[in-house]
């Protein structure tokens, strides 16, 4: 999905390095979820049951505000 592709490199390249190491390894993990699981939750369409991919999920999201 490019739409997905250019959110995540979006902020990678601008968020990434903010984040602890606990948080990148979270971030690591959601990369490896399915395509349309992880876009329905940048979409907001469906939360993750693990309250921290939830919080990063949601910080990915953030950023797509401020960006705009």
């Amino acid at each position: 999905m490019r739409e997905l592709d250019a959110v995540l490199e979006s902020f990678i390249e601008n968020s990434f390095d903010a984040l602890d190491d606990d948080d990148k390894s979270r971030f690591a993990a959601i990369l490896d979820l399915s395509d349309p699981q992880l876009y329905r939750y940048i979409a907001g369409r469906t939360e993750p049951a693990d309250p921290h991919h939830a919080r990063l999920i949601r910080g990915i999201r953030d950023s797509l505000k401020l960006r705009r």
